[in-house]
């Protein structure tokens, strides 16, 4: 009886992060993978090396790296909600779903990128600081 491994359509299973950064540092180079990922690893000082050592440290910004590589760089669908909830490693990519080519990125998308976020981090917070709409 053979058991298949629902990770096994999933870029990330078995594959090392040394491999990973080579590949999307080959694509994107440090200073784009910084503008889309805002990571200091990409910013100062930026190698392959220093880069494994710290994104091995702080898993908040592997995972997002991770992301990145499924979305960005292996051009999948985003995650449906409930995958979404999981460890990109963890995730299962459906069989119909499969890599393509890298997504063109641009300084200028990164940027839009950049000021959608921090107005939804704006609103976030607004809505935090006063939960009930009320003065």
């Amino acid at each position: 009886m053979t058991t298949e491994n629902p990770y096994h359509n999933n870029p990330l299973h078995g594959l090392k992060l040394e491999t990973l950064l080579n590949e999307i540092v080959d694509q994107y180079g440090f200073e784009l993978l910084d503008a889309y990922l805002n990571i200091n690893c990409f910013r100062k000082n930026p190698s392959i090396a220093s880069s494994i050592k710290f994104l091995k440290k702080t898993d908040w910004a592997r995972e997002k790296v991770e992301a990145f590589y499924l979305y960005q760089y292996k051009g999948l669908p985003k995650a449906d909600d409930e995958q979404f909830l999981l460890l990109p490693r963890a995730r299962i990519v459906p069989a119909d779903q499969s890599p393509k080519e890298p997504a063109d990125l641009s300084f200028e998308d990164a940027e839009r990128l950049r000021a959608k976020k921090a107005i939804k981090t704006r609103e976030r917070a607004a809505g935090k600081a006063n939960p009930w709409g009320n003065s």
